[in-house]
């Protein structure tokens, strides 16, 4: 009688590659030796522009790309501020109007034309001025000041640095949002709040279209952090810096350094599957109902 034949193997297709078999109990007292990794090198032969580097997030961050072994670009348009910085951190100083077309592809042409690449961009430079307010009293000047400085901003930085990364087929891109992009606040910077929604928006959308080009954008979200730029808004109304910590779950503002980790992070393989993100540093902010006594 002829055999019947034997029946076929169903195969699937699956995105997830087999795992190899366990080795023997034996072997496994052998595989145990594991390749170090050194955590402090993550930025090493990596090109960062900074923005807002001369200060506060951006000098913290520049400070930490050096000593992950980053070559450091300061930009900023305070410059007796950007060249302190760019000396402390062995960096170039190139002064720039972030606001201002010509010189942000400069600033970004000309850290290529150095330094042969475009690896990192911070996008970090912002403002808040105490006359940027409620939408009751916050005038139409005010309100396209901040537009310009934490907005327009970062799309000219990305566009510019976008250039030289396509091109490259690789690169990393952090911009400088904010907690208050994704939750509302009773103490108003209405201009400032637009600005940094429109920041998230943006990084999203960037995430997504660049991320098959070897190109990830992420957005930080601050909550409030020990910076001159809060320092200046609370010291002419106590009352608001009263208000705000009371609702963060830490108890305290944010160092910093504490930013700047997750910015290094960010910019780092480590983070090699991340991109599009909100990547909120807000103490807890946003996940709280009710804050401890």
């Amino acid at each position: 009688m002829p055999r019947s034949p034997s029946p076929r193997r169903r195969t699937s297709f699956s995105p997830f590659p087999t795992p190899p078999d366990p080795p023997h109990e034996k072997d496994h007292r052998t595989v145990t030796a594991l390749t170090p990794i050194d955590l402090t090198q993550r930025l090493s032969n990596r090109v960062a522009v900074i923005t807002g580097a001369g200060s506060g997030i951006g000098l913290a961050t520049a400070r930490r790309f050096r000593a992950e072994g980053a070559t450091v670009v300061i930009a900023d348009r305070d410059e007796r501020a950007g060249a302190a910085a760019a000396e402390e951190v062995g960096g170039l100083f190139i002064p720039v109007d972030v606001t201002d077309e010509a010189q942000v592809d400069h600033l970004f042409d000309l850290t290529n034309e150095t330094f042969g690449s475009v690896d990192i961009a911070f996008n970090n430079a912002g403002i808040s001025p105490p006359d940027d307010d409620s939408i009751e009293t916050t005038e139409l000047p005010a309100w396209e000041k901040v537009q310009d400085v934490n907005l327009k901003s970062v799309y000219l930085c990305s566009r510019a640095a976008l250039r030289h990364m396509v091109a490259q087929q690789r690169g990393s891109i952090i911009n400088t949002a904010s907690f208050v992009a994704v939750l509302g606040s009773a103490t108003s910077q209405i201009s400032y709040t637009a600005s940094k929604g429109g920041v998230l928006a943006m990084t999203r959308e960037l995430g997504v279209q660049f991320a098959r080009q070897g190109i990830r954008v992420n957005a930080l979200c601050p909550g409030p952090v020990n910076t001159p730029l809060l320092q200046e808004l609370f010291a002419a109304d106590p009352e608001r810096a009263a208000r705000r910590l009371i609702h963060v779950p830490t108890g305290r503002f944010a160092e910093p350094s504490e930013l700047a980790a997750a910015v290094a992070f960010l910019a780092s393989d480590d983070a090699s599957f991340i991109t599009a993100s909100t990547f909120m540093v807000d103490g807890g902010i946003s996940a709280a109902y009710v804050t401890p006594i």
